[in-house]
């Protein structure tokens, strides 16, 4: 009976330790929160964040730990409750950092500038390297030798490799991609197959690409490294859009580059994606056409997405400005000469 009853008390001192632990990680919390927001920078909000759910399970701990120690129980369990309590905190500490590890990892890319996109892969590799550290102090910590291990995962590790060789194989093609940088997430692509959109991540098998009407093309990442494309972000965003405009032959020259060229200052004010540094230009090319007189209006634009609707603007307004002028598009026409035999006699 007085086992039982032991038992008993350790388990209501484990509850009324765990209420008690609970509020006060309430408290040490709001607390936190109020001296982050007056620091600068965003590292210790991102940490406070991250402990925030892994600390219940500390608190689980500790709370097992006091029931434990203050009541009339082995001294075996007592041990055991010491190196949980141990083991416990490694392990939190060990949730959170891999928790904020995708925010820290952009938080420190965007301070140092650096040109890494943030990828699901990248956030996969980082986690799986936090996580295997804090497995490796957790075993130090019990005493456990860790070569063995390695030799049985070198092991296991080659029947896997020959077991996974497609998912390996993207694997390591999405890390080649990542580390090449001729693609990141946000450039728009256009495959060799004709599909084209943003690519919104890169992950460990596959690469998603949004296309214009919001649809998703998914493209195994082996496939992707070995396919020819076009990224229209490299070597920069802004890129050259080519607008064709025919007009008749009885049409002034001068007068057609004056009109185009008025036309795309005039709606550069109303349209954020068309710029005018560097200054648009007319050329007469193609050139002289069966029917028409063939120009090129060559205007920079921000983005390969701003290309549809700057060239339906740019269309509009170029007809309504060449009907006001009288500048006539031409149609194709041909002359027919027909010979009549019988003169001929």
């Amino acid at each position: 009976m007085s086992g039982q009853r032991s038992i008993l008390i350790s388990i209501l001192t484990i509850l009324g330790s765990a209420a008690g632990l609970l509020l006060i990680r309430s408290l040490l919390f709001g607390l936190l929160h109020r001296v982050t927001r007056r620091t600068e920078t965003r590292l210790d909000d991102l940490l406070v964040a991250g402990l925030r759910f892994p600390s219940l399970f500390l608190v689980g701990v500790i709370a097992t730990y006091i029931g434990i120690r203050l009541t009339d129980l082995p001294a075996s369990w007592f041990d055991y409750a010491t190196k949980g309590m141990h083991l416990s905190i490694i392990f939190t500490i060990t949730i959170g950092l891999a928790n904020v590890s995708d925010r820290m990892l952009d938080y420190f890319l965007k301070r140092a500038e650096l040109p890494i996109s943030v990828t699901s892969l990248l956030l996969a590799v980082v986690k799986a390297v936090v996580y295997s550290i804090g497995v490796l102090i957790m075993l130090n910590y019990l005493g456990i030798s860790i070569a063995p291990i390695i030799t049985a995962l070198g092991v296991g590790g080659l029947a896997m490799a020959l077991a996974l060789q497609d998912t390996l194989s993207n694997l390591f093609a999405g890390i080649h991609i990542m580390a090449e940088q001729t693609i990141r997430v946000g450039d728009f692509i256009r495959l060799e197959t004709g599909q084209e959109g943003y690519v919104e991540d890169i992950s460990w098998r596959t690469t998603r690409i949004r296309m214009l009407p919001n649809n998703m093309v998914i493209v195994p990442n082996n496939k992707l490294s070995q396919s020819v494309l076009t990224n229209y972000h490299l070597p920069a965003r802004e890129m050259v859009l080519q607008v064709p405009v025919s007009v008749s032959y009885a049409s002034d020259p001068d007068v057609v580059e004056r009109v185009l060229l008025e036309e795309v200052h005039q709606a550069a004010s109303e349209l954020p994606g068309l710029l005018t540094d560097p200054a648009p230009v007319v050329r007469l090319f193609p050139g002289f056409g069966d029917s028409s007189l063939d120009f090129s209006l060559l205007c920079h634009i921000r983005e390969v997405g701003d290309q549809n609707p700057v060239l339906a603007a740019l269309n509009l307004r170029i007809l309504k400005r060449f009907r006001k002028e009288g500048i006539a598009f031409p149609y194709p026409t041909r002359t027919v000469y027909l010979k009549d035999d019988r003169t001929a006699h």
